[in-house]
């Protein structure tokens, strides 16, 4: 069953800080970062299960799928995927994220 992907204003804010940052040495490589995290996303409509359970939170869940060195943590429900954070990998999710430990909202 493909669900609705929706990106919260966190995880929204973390890829612009992202792209930003890895601007300041390669805008091409910013775009390919950015590229991938919407890629990796739009994949999650129909292959939401295939990520991991985050560790910090231990819900079957709340996911994360890695694409290059950052986690992309989102919450699998019904009839959609919300993409709550996107993180380095040496970071801790907070659970407060996104309304990640209390349901999201979209």
């Amino acid at each position: 069953m493909a669900r609705r992907i929706v990106w919260s204003p966190e995880a929204i804010e973390d890829i612009e800080s992202i792209a930003r940052y890895i601007s300041r040495d390669s805008e091409w490589y910013a775009q390919a970062v950015t590229s991938k995290f919407i890629a990796l996303a739009g994949s999650l409509a129909s292959l939401a299960e295939r990520g991991r359970v985050a560790p910090e939170i231990q819900d079957p869940a709340i996911l994360e799928r890695f694409a290059y060195s950052y986690r992309l943590i989102y919450r699998i429900e019904v009839d959609r995927v919300t993409i709550a954070a996107v993180l380095h990998g040496k970071r801790l999710l907070e659970p407060d994220i996104a309304g990640i430990s209390g349901g999201a909202e979209s």
